[in-house]
C-alpha cells in the first residue's frame, strides 16, 4: 500500500518500513487533507485534546519517522501506518474524513460476521482474487496454500518459534530448500520491486504446489519430532524443504523445464478487463 487509494490524487509523504514492514504516512498531510486548515499543527493539537485516549497513546500511534520534506531535506516527522491513520481519521469531525469512517464501519461489521461465520471470510478472499483476474483453479490451490500456511504456524507458535524475524527465517530456510532460493531472491527473479508485493500471488501453479509440498513436510515432521523452539524447528523447515526440494527436481528431469518461472501476475487485472471488452 504505498499511498492511500481513497486520498485519490493528493500528495502524502510515504516511506517503507523494512523493521514491520508496513508503510507510514505523514499524519500532517493527510489532516491537511481532511480538513483544509490553515495551521495543521494546531489542529492536530486541538484533536488530541479532544480525544484524551488518542492523546494518552500519540507517540505510539505516530513515531517520528524520517522523511524527505518539500525542501529536499530529510528530517522526522510524525507519521503512522495504515491502523494509526485510520484511528486518527476517526477523531477528525470533518464531511471528509466521513467516507473512511463509513468504510471502517463496513469493515468492522464484515470482520464480526467473519468470526461468526468463518466461511464468509474465505469467500471475500475467492472473490478478491477473482475480481483481479485470477483463474478459479489457480485461486483454489491459493486458497489451500493459505490453509497449508496457517497450519505451519500455528505448530511454530505452539512450539515456541517467535513471530517476526524467527517465522521469516524459517519460511526462507523452507524456500531455500524447495527452490534453492529465499523470498527476497525470488521476489526480484520475478521482477517483484514494491515492498508489499505478496510473492505467493505471483506464484504459478506448479510454483504454489511445491510451496505447499515444503510446509506441509515441515510441519508433518516439527510434529513428528516434537520440535520445540526456533533451533529445531528450523531443523524441521529444513527438512521439510530439502521433501519438496528433491520432488521439484525429479520433475524438472522428467519434464525438461525449470518449475521457477519469471511469469508474474503484476498485469492479471489489466489483461483480464482487457479479455472483457473484446
Amino acid at each position: 500500500m504505498s499511498n492511500i487509494k481513497l486520498f485519490e490524487s493528493k500528495q502524502i509523504r510515504t516511506v517503507w518500513n523494512e523493521a514491520d514492514q508496513k508503510w507510514y504516512f505523514s499524519v500532517q498531510d493527510i489532516v491537511q487533507i481532511l480538513t483544509d486548515t490553515a495551521d495543521v499543527k494546531d489542529y492536530i493539537k486541538k484533536m488530541k485534546k479532544r480525544d484524551p485516549q488518542l492523546n494518552s497513546n500519540w507517540g505510539t500511534i505516530c513515531p517520528l519517522v524520517e522523511m524527505v520534506a518539500a525542501d529536499g531535506k530529510k528530517r522526522k516527522i510524525q507519521a503512522a501506518n495504515t491502523q494509526g491513520i485510520l484511528r486518527i481519521i476517526q477523531s477528525i469531525p470533518s464531511p471528509k474524513a466521513e467516507p473512511f469512517k463509513l468504510w471502517l464501519a463496513q469493515v468492522g461489521s464484515e470482520r464480526l460476521d467473519e468470526i461468526e461465520n468463518p466461511e464468509l471470510a474465505s469467500q471475500r478472499i475467492r472473490e478478491t482474487y477473482k475480481a483481479k483476474g485470477y483463474s478459479d483453479e489457480w485461486i483454489e490451490k491459493r486458497m489451500r496454500g493459505i490453509a497449508v500456511r496457517d497450519e505451519l504456524t500455528g505448530e511454530w507458535k505452539k512450539r515456541g518459534v517467535k513471530q517476526g524475524t524467527e517465522y521469516s527465517i524459517l519460511t526462507a530456510e523452507i524456500s531455500k530448500a524447495t527452490f534453492g532460493i529465499i523470498p527476497n531472491d525470488y521476489k526480484k527473479f520475478k521482477g517483484l520491486t514494491k515492498p508489499n508485493d505478496n510473492l505467493r500471488d505471483h506464484m504459478t501453479d506448479l510454483e504454489l504446489i511445491f510451496t505447499m509440498l515444503g510446509e506441509a513436510s515441515t510441519t508433518e515432521i516439527a510434529r513428528n519430532k516434537n520440535a520445540q523452539g526456533f533451533i529445531e524447528n528450523r531443523k524441521a523447515a529444513i527438512t521439510g524443504g530439502k521433501v519438496a526440494g528433491k520432488a521439484r527436481q525429479d520433475l524438472e528431469k522428467k519434464s525438461g523445464r525449470k518449475v521457477i518461472t519469471k511469469e508474474n501476475f503484476k498485469q492479471l487485472q489489466e489483461n483480464a478487463v482487457r479479455k472483457l471488452n473484446k
